[in-house]
């Protein structure tokens, strides 16, 4: 089952943050700055994981994962925006595990 989590970071590190950025890219969509949308099964959510993981200094840099729920219900619903998007949709790719 896929559920809808919202992934928001802080990362002090510019080089840092150049490698965490593709890495999210890959898994959701930005919706804000440092902040994105994904579906994404707990295989998925686990890989990603893993990937961030090793890139952050634990001491500087923070990360928040939210889960929203489910796809098919709340998840998918919840989340509001207003104004401009000043975010592109990046294209994904999908990872089969």
């Amino acid at each position: 089952m896929r559920n809808v989590y919202l992934i928001s970071y802080d990362i002090t590190s510019p080089k840092r943050y150049r490698k965490i950025y593709p890495i999210m890219c890959g898994h959701g969509d930005a919706v804000q700055y440092s902040v994105f949308k994904a579906e994404l099964t707990e295989i998925e959510l686990h890989s990603l994981k893993e990937s961030l993981w090793p890139l952050l200094n634990h001491s500087e840099d923070r990360i928040m994962i939210v889960n929203l729920g489910p796809i098919e219900g709340r998840g998918d619903n919840c989340i509001e925006f207003w104004g401009d998007s000043k975010m592109t949709s990046q294209e994904r790719s999908a990872i089969i595990l």
